[in-house]
């Protein structure tokens, strides 16, 4: 049974990622024709594309994109749900748990993609087209940990103040909500 939850889990958690991907990736303004951000547009396009039409963008916020980040969530939920507990519907559950799901999956992104950008920094030569979408990405976090911050001999301490801001905020909402 923890087989079954574990696949079931990081199948949609895959998945949701790169849905949350995209949304980051047009946040940000992130080179579009990169490999990287060309695989999360095709991956995700064949169900945001028709949502675009129905929902319309809020500014810079794509809100059809965010909407599918929540449907993949709550269809998750929902799945463990019927298959592993009771099967009753509790939509209201559901979708605060949902919308949670969607926060916890969104740091934990972020913080792998720090963790990346963190290691390619010391093996690749700046010349890595994931490496500099990974910069897009990143730098608006941190940039303003840079001006508090400054680097102290060439080692830069903002992707560790990062981290740990991101697991801080991870524990606060798991303690928060107690969710996980």
């Amino acid at each position: 049974m923890n087989a079954s939850v574990f696949l079931i889990s990081t199948l949609f958690n895959l998945y949701l990622m790169v849905v949350i991907l995209r949304l980051w990736l047009q946040l940000v303004r992130a080179d579009f024709y990169n490999p990287l951000s060309q695989f999360v547009v095709k991956a995700t396009h064949p169900i945001v594309g028709p949502l675009r039409r129905i929902i319309p963008s809020i500014g810079r916020f794509d809100t059809a994109t965010f909407v599918l980040a929540l449907l993949v969530s709550f269809i998750k939920v929902a799945t463990l749900s019927f298959v592993f507990g009771s099967g009753a519907i509790h939509v209201v559950g559901f979708i605060l748990f949902a919308f949670f799901d969607v926060i916890k999956e969104a740091l934990s992104l972020m913080f792998w993609v720090l963790i990346i950008r963190a290691i390619l920094s010391w093996v690749s030569q700046g010349q890595n087209p994931i490496e500099y979408v990974l910069h897009q990405l990143t730098e608006p976090f941190l940039a303003p940990i840079r001006k508090v911050i400054p680097p102290i001999g060439g080692l830069d301490l903002s992707v560790l103040v990062a981290i740990v801001a991101l697991q801080f905020l991870q524990l606060l909402i798991q303690d928060t909500f107690g969710l996980y």
